[in-house]
């Protein structure tokens, strides 16, 4: 059983087991042990969002697996899918990125990527965990590893980028504000847009070191929304404070969220005969409208457990190219291993542009069914989950929503919250079984 590891890496307060310098120490010697294979001189690459904590856990990192014989490469703040893409053309052993994604400042987090550039199953990772407390060998004083900066970083990812939209096409004449949260894309995501032809308006991008995430980013779009209106922007784009997750804005303010990016993203790569699959991947918490409007042209909607790294599995199970998730973690496996925000929002922005189209016409592509989520924050420890009274009311919303909608309820994999999402045809009834729900949950969670 994994006890560090949850769904993206390991999560926790910065400072506080297991986000300490002393257990990174111990999870990159563990982690450098089971990637040094071979007689090659063995490196790993680590990059890092904004977060004040990223100078604890660095160094902390970066002792472990110099104590084991790796060679380290520090690029400074970089997405996650720019770690993931420069394992891959580096040639690393490992790649690894500092980072709570969209969690405030005093949460922190690493998480792994392989030689060929995919997040680490959880086989990998249950045997890491496994090997923390082993006493394995360390490195002789002759072949410690050694530490270096590359300082080209940003700019290959940049390139990286750039590379991914049509050949020939252009963003002359649009007008986009781009929200960075602050984090880990706050120089390269503007830079990208700006050498595309587009105006840039910004925001959250002056990072320091406690303000990633905060009232901006992908999680809350707000003054995304606001400053599209006011500036006249053609539409708007917010990442979160590792990049992998995007959120649209229309030229009304209006939020577009994953499940209609797929769609347009989709309908596209179908008709142009680049979808492969025959479907995308999506979580249990994509919306029931994409599933229909996707069957409208022949496309399946294969669903898996939520986390992107679950989407992943199922595509390449499924040899699909296209997958992700309602909150924004799009995957376009023909450019990158692992979400990436920016690749994604230029995708959609190609579509806009070849079609002419306002963002409000473009990006609304179906009719979502009603849909409503709730989170219930709980003690660390307690199990809401477990008492008859939630038993008894989940049973009950099953019943009365019968084949006319779903209810899905889970805890999350990176805070201790529970999330309930309903929807279906009738949305009173809808908002009526969420809350009915939520209520009971949250009375078990006081208990």
């Amino acid at each position: 059983m994994r006890k560090l590891f949850g769904t993206d890496g390991i999560r926790g307060e910065a400072n506080v087991w297991p986000m300490t310098a002393e257990t990174m120490t111990r999870v990159a010697a563990a982690a450098g042990r089971h990637f040094t294979r071979g007689a090659h001189r063995h490196r790993v690459i680590i990059g890092k969002d904004t977060r004040l904590s990223g100078y604890l856990i660095e160094p902390a990192l970066v002792a472990g697996f110099i104590s084991v014989g790796m060679d380290v490469i520090l690029t400074g703040p970089m997405p996650t899918p720019a770690i993931a893409m420069l394992t891959r053309t580096l040639r690393a052993d490992l790649g690894v990125v500092i980072s709570a994604s969209h969690n405030p400042y005093a949460d922190n987090g690493v998480k792994f990527f392989g030689p060929d550039g995919y997040k680490l199953s959880d086989e990998i990772e249950a045997e890491i965990e496994g090997n923390l407390d082993a006493a394995g060998p360390m490195a002789p004083a002759d072949k410690l590893g050694r530490a270096r900066r590359l300082d080209d970083a940003e700019g290959r990812y940049i390139e990286f980028v750039k590379a991914t939209f049509p050949r020939g096409l252009r963003l002359d004449g649009m007008k986009i504000v781009v929200d960075c949260a602050n984090g880990a894309a706050y120089r390269m995501a503007p830079a990208v847009l700006w050498e595309l032809g587009a105006e840039v308006v910004t925001i959250g991008v002056e990072p320091d070191g406690f303000n990633i995430n905060r009232e901006c980013g992908a999680t809350q779009p707000a003054v995304l929304q606001s400053q599209v209106v006011a500036h006249g922007a053609h539409l708007g784009i917010a990442l979160d404070g590792d990049a992998d997750r995007l959120q649209m804005v229309d030229e009304h303010g209006a939020i577009i969220d994953g499940d209609q990016v797929m769609g347009l993203i989709a309908r596209s790569w179908h008709d142009s005969g680049r979808l492969t699959g025959g479907c995308v991947a999506a979580t249990v918490m994509s919306n029931l409208g994409l599933e229909r409007y996707l069957g409208g042209f022949g496309v399946g909607l294969l669903r898996s457990a939520v986390g992107d790294r679950y989407v992943l599995e199922a595509m390449r199970a499924r040899g699909c190219n296209l997958g992700g998730e309602q909150s924004g973690h799009i995957i376009l496996t023909d450019y990158a291993t692992t979400g990436d925000g920016l690749v994604a929002a230029l995708q959609v922005l190609a579509v806009i542009a070849a079609a002419g189209k306002p963002a409000s016409d473009a990006l609304r592509v179906f009719a979502p069914l009603p849909q409503i989520l709730k989170n219930i924050r709980f003690a660390n420890g307690s199990t809401p989950l477990e008492a008859p009274s939630v038993k008894a009311a989940i049973a009950a919303a099953e019943k009365r929503l019968n084949s006319a909608g779903r209810i899905l309820v889970r805890k999350s994999g990176t805070e201790p919250l529970v999330r309930v999402m309903a929807e279906g045809e009738d949305a009173a009834l809808v908002g009526t079984i969420v809350d009915e729900v939520a209520a009971a949950i949250a009375a078990a969670a006081r208990t």
